[in-house]
């Protein structure tokens, strides 16, 4: 009886000691959707709602995929991942497209889409917290989000430094963990290399520190069984997009100009939001016509600074910095007057638009247009055709951004029509200004509702302790 009694005790304990884990039970099989159901978390990179409409990398994928499968598409936002997980246990939701990397845990949970991106795994801290130098200053002072890939990091490290400690919360995302470091309020946590880079935009404080996992792959997550229909398409999919280039079209668009980060600039341009931006806004909203007015002000921004008394060394000035005989030709009779300089440039912007070959998609045309207004649509032109001769598409903006530097080679430039051009200038002009843009669309979207932000939802877990920019001044003439 004692032994028996000895042994109970023994098995309770090992009991206690064991980590919860959510049961997610087997994927109720369901009649197939006449739409696709796809669950997501908010974020700049995954789903967001602008003013301008619905944008993010997983939610533009996740259309096309929708449109191939000849299906409407049903985004459905999540709060947590633990409610991503319950809902593609359910059968309530086809597919996860979140931002999510892959890992062994999710190996084993779940079926696996073709990787999307790869990102690193890094430590993220404020500008004056002293940066971590091994695994082990980690200990104690760590915050990470639950049921995120992050924590199965930690827990692999813990095998070789048992004194590690740290909390993961459900009751927080990661951009709102990444908020908290630069407040001050969180010491460590642990971001994608993406989503710090973004981030880095509308708080500068933040920094890069270990790398603790490197390119890793970002993936979508289906059920584990019944799904052998919807990964075969998702496959097939995938290879057209690949072989199209829209998978490169979009990396760029969201991650591509936002990898050049300039701390001093990014602080000026915050500080401009708020003590200059309010006296001209409504001058670049009356003025944008059908441009959103955003992209109007950040491309003032990089031209002037706001400064409607800028003058260049070429002599280019203004909010628009317009040359005399650009001005002239747009009925600006005073570059210095902010009303005249702003309807001027907006109206080039637009003309410029206008002359874009009908093969540049409309969702790029702005990008060519203003590299056409930092040197010239000529030279642009000059651009295109290098990227065709190089097997590369003239049409999509990451490709044509890839050759513009050489217009400052002889080698290529002495075989174009128009010559010498300052091309890698006009590639940082144009990524300057969709770094300002997505920071004035963010800042913009701080006080407005999230659509769908009561999703049907499982319990809150409870947060528990484990242990285990370059600014530019003046521009060439236009």
């Amino acid at each position: 009886m004692r032994r028996i009694w000895i042994l109970l005790t023994v098995l309770m304990v090992l009991t206690a000691c064991q980590r919860p884990e959510v049961t997610l039970g087997e994927p109720q099989v369901r009649p197939e959707s006449e739409t696709l159901r796809v669950g997501t978390l908010y974020g700049p990179q995954t789903y967001m709602s602008t003013g301008q409409g619905l944008s993010g990398f997983d939610y533009e994928l996740a259309q096309r995929f929708a449109d191939y499968l000849g299906k409407p598409l049903e985004m459905q936002p999540y709060s947590s991942r633990s409610e991503l997980y319950y809902a593609l246990a359910k059968g309530d939701i086809d597919i996860i497209a979140a931002g999510m990397t892959e890992s062994p845990n999710r190996r084993n949970r779940f079926r696996l889409g073709p990787q999307l991106y790869r990102v690193n795994q890094v430590v993220v801290y404020k500008e004056g917290t002293k940066p971590p130098e091994s695994v082990e200053q980690l200990s104690g002072k760590l915050t990470v989000v639950a049921d995120s890939a992050f924590v199965e990091t930690l827990t692999r490290l813990s095998q070789t430094n048992p004194n590690l400690v740290w909390e993961q919360t459900a009751e927080k995302d990661n951009d709102e963990l990444l908020a908290m470091i630069d407040s001050g309020e969180l010491t460590y946590t642990l971001a994608q290399s993406s989503s710090l880079d973004i981030n880095r935009r509308y708080m500068p404080e933040l920094r890069a520190g270990m790398v603790l996992e490197e390119k890793v792959p970002v993936v979508w997550l289906l059920a584990p069984t019944g799904t052998d229909a919807l990964m075969s398409s998702l496959l097939s999919f995938w290879h057209i997009e690949m072989r199209s280039g829209t998978l490169a079209t979009l990396n760029e668009k969201y991650f591509g100009h936002v990898k050049r980060f300039d701390y001093v600039d990014t602080r000026a341009f915050i500080r401009a939001i708020d003590a200059k931006l309010p006296r001209y806004r409504p001058l670049f909203e009356q003025y944008a016509g059908e441009l959103d007015w955003r992209k109007l002000a950040a491309a003032s921004y990089q031209e002037s600074h706001w400064n409607p008394n800028a003058v260049s060394p070429t002599g280019v000035r203004g909010m628009m910095m317009l040359t005399n005989a650009t001005a002239a030709s747009l009925g600006v009779t005073n570059r210095l007057d902010p009303r005249q300089s702003i309807k001027g440039g907006a109206k080039y912007l637009k003309d410029l638009i206008d002359k874009l070959p009908e093969s540049i998609p409309d969702n790029q045309r702005m990008w060519f247009a203003l590299a056409a207004y930092n040197i010239g649509i000529a030279h642009l032109e000059d651009a295109r055709k290098l990227a065709e001769a190089q097997g590369l598409d003239p049409s999509a903006w990451q490709d044509v951004k890839k050759v513009l530097p050489l217009l400052q080679k002889r080698k290529y430039y002495q075989k174009t029509r128009y010559g010498y051009a300052r091309g890698g200038e006009a590639v940082h002009y144009v990524d300057s200004i969709r770094r300002y843009y997505d920071t004035l669309v963010w800042l913009d979207n701080q006080s407005k509702p999230k659509d769908g932000e009561n999703p049907t939802s499982v319990p809150e877990q409870q947060t528990v302790s484990t242990a285990a920019v370059n600014a530019k001044s003046a521009q060439p003439p236009k």
